[in-house]
């Protein structure tokens, strides 16, 4: 039992239905819970969006990314997430968002990752989430280019670049101290900060976790209210509660304590058919709405128009109440502490030894309680408005164009926002090969090339920081440094670089750092030397490394394919021999590296690259293919 259970509210001079907010109004707060494609099947998931768009909500994608089918739909899925696994993470995706979600971690299972069985991952998943059927999916705790809360920012405005119209969410466990985090959320210029509680999560995350792990969203709701107020940080951002709500009360007390917008996710399950099996990890669910198997997917009954009945029945609660307690909106009692009351449940008597009184402490008087912004936005000057004036035009007419600019270390994110209107006026296919190549010169900061789309090809000259490449999907991007004579013995980028990219090609001529190619899902790359978890996650692509790497090799590898050159028979010691296993190379092995090679040395002018073509015969079998087991 929840602690809103134990919680009231005072009413006051009753006024009638006519005087109060419209339901319509009130259904614009609400959000459906993050559910997969995948998790669901096809049908629950398009069922859940259409209803929640035509309502005036927001449905939420998950992080199993969605059929490109549906973008310019009623069936789109107005809020689009980006989870550890970065699955079917494109500029398409993106860019057909109205608001993006940044999962940090979810309320029934804090601290563990998600996972897709095996048996769930058919053809039509698998395209989505860009891996080959049938292998295990797994989504690792953390994000892997997020480790502080300037590492968030980063992320934040890397989303905020890939599509500038879009609010960004992140999503937060109730936990003590989550009001600290949600204080460096809004301070980062996210736009929602969502807290997740534990009564949520349906069959997805098991008992021992939600019964042990998690924590109320009352307290962490409370705590994050009372420090955004405390920093002068609340009028900035908007706060939203998710985690086993359920009934009109329950939004009205989430209201009183801080809460603007109100997530709903086991309830929308059910009102599709679901039954709470708790098997939707078996792929056997009985009613056809967590399944992939086709005979079970034929039982599917569940329509739009049940799930609209079930929102409008909450939203007509919501305005009984609010009409019983005197208010004509619920912007009138959001943060309003002061008019909840303590429930004596006689027939509990345990729940007289919780001490509630905290939840009464009426902190706000004279100060907002709730955001007065739509968006909040950094108001630095990017370099890309720079680069969008000048090239916006050739993407509307999508004729060729060659750009040089000079580039420093605090040019982030450059150039997220071509890939933005490519996207919205190309969708995922993007522009031809080269129809816009940038050259910049300089240090480029995070982030370089993320989001890359089809038909840009970006040029560096010099060096970059981190996460070049992110999400890439298309299009080039080569790095090569100025007058250094022996690039490969010298870094020339970050970490985590190719986080989650879904296609394109990256040359450069020099060693990257830690995590190189992370969860990458079909892009081609050529490096000269990498550090630590090299192709950790990895479900498709090509990644050929032309020099030494770190340990922990393809762990949670379930695709693509590595080649690694080996000439101190050291690589062996480096593998994660429990998910990976190194190969001689086969003739059409070395067909293929040999045109990598000679792409590698053709972009960058690599030394390295043209020693080894020039006894490639000699040094061709001292490479080792890498695979999953």
């Amino acid at each position: 039992m929840g602690l809103r259970h134990l919680l009231g509210y005072k009413t006051g001079e009753p006024l009638s239905l006519d005087e109060v907010e419209s339901g319509k109004s009130i259904l614009r707060r609400f959000t459906s819970g993050a559910m997969s494609v995948g998790a669901l099947s096809p049908e629950a998931h398009e069922t859940i969006a259409k209803a929640c768009n035509r309502l005036g909500m927001r449905s939420n994608s998950g992080e199993g990314g969605e059929d490109t089918k549906r973008f310019q739909t009623v069936k789109n899925s107005a809020i689009k997430q980006v989870a550890s696994g970065r699955f079917g993470v494109t500029p398409g995706y993106l860019a057909s968002a109205r608001e993006i979600e940044i999962k940090m971690a979810q309320g029934a299972k804090p601290g563990e990752g998600g996972h897709l069985p095996a048996l769930k991952v058919d053809e039509y998943i698998a395209g989505l989430r860009y891996c080959k059927p049938g292998t295990l999916l797994i989504s690792p705790p953390p994000h892997h280019d997020i480790y502080s809360i300037e590492d968030l920012n980063q992320l934040i405005h890397d989303l905020k670049q890939a599509n500038p119209e879009a609010q960004v969410a992140v999503k937060l466990v109730s936990e003590i101290g989550v009001g600290t985090v949600a204080a460096g959320v809004a301070k980062a210029y996210a736009d929602i900060v969502q807290i997740s509680g534990n009564d949520g999560g349906t069959g997805a995350a098991p008992l021992t976790s939600i019964k042990n792990v998690g924590s109320y969203w009352e307290l962490g709701l409370l705590e994050t209210q009372h420090v955004l107020i405390d920093n002068g940080l609340r009028e900035r951002i908007r706060v939203r509660v998710d985690g086993g709500i359920k009934t009109g009360k329950d939004v009205i007390i989430a209201a009183l304590l801080g809460a603007e917008e109100f997530g709903f996710g086991t309830e929308t399950m059910i009102a599709t058919g679901c039954v709470m099996a708790r098997q939707c990890h078996l792929n056997t669910c009985p009613t056809g709405v967590a399944t992939q198997d086709p005979r079970l997917r034929s039982r599917f009954r569940g329509t739009s128009e049940g799930v609209m009945a079930l929102f409008n029945a909450i939203a007509g609660e919501v305005r009984e109440i609010l009409a019983q307690m005197g208010y004509r909106s619920l912007d009138m009692i959001i943060g309003r502490t002061d008019l909840l009351t303590i429930i004596d449940h006689k027939d509990f008597p345990a729940s007289k030894r919780i001490k509630l009184d905290p939840f009464l402490d009426f902190i706000g008087r004279g100060k907002p309680l709730q955001s007065i912004q739509l968006h909040n936005d950094n108001p630095s000057p990017t370099m890309n408005e720079e680069i969008l004036s000048d090239v916006l035009p050739f993407i509307e007419t999508a004729k060729p164009i060659i750009k040089e600019y000079s580039i420093r270390n605090i040019n982030r994110s450059i150039p997220v926002r071509l890939n933005y209107h490519i996207a919205r006026m190309y969708g995922e296919d993007g522009l031809p090969p080269d129809t816009l190549t940038l050259i910049f010169k300089g240090t480029a900061g995070q982030s370089f090339g993320a989001f890359n789309h089809k038909g840009l090809t970006l040029v560096l000259i010099g060096e970059a920081n981190d996460y070049v490449g992110k999400g890439m999907h298309g299009g080039k991007i080569v790095i090569r440094p100025d007058g250094v004579s022996e690039p490969h013995k010298q870094v020339i980028m970050g970490n985590t670089v190719l986080y989650g990219a879904t296609g394109g090609e990256l040359f450069a001529a020099g060693m990257a750092g830690e995590r190189f190619c992370i969860r990458n899902s079909g892009a081609t790359a050529v490096i000269e030397g990498t550090g630590q978890h090299l192709c950790e996650y990895m479900t498709r692509g090509e990644v050929v490394v032309l020099g030494p790497t770190g340990f922990n090799v393809g762990a949670g590898m379930t695709g693509g394919t590595l080649y690694v050159l080996d000439e101190d028979n050291v690589l062996v010691s480096r593998l994660n021999t429990q998910y990976v296993m190194a190969l001689g190379c086969d003739d059409d092995d070395t067909d293929r590296l040999k045109s990598l090679i000679e792409a590698h040395h053709a972009h960058t002018e690599s030394p390295l690259a043209k020693a080894i073509l020039t006894a490639f015969d000699e040094r061709a079998y001292t490479f080792k293919k890498v695979v999953p087991k």
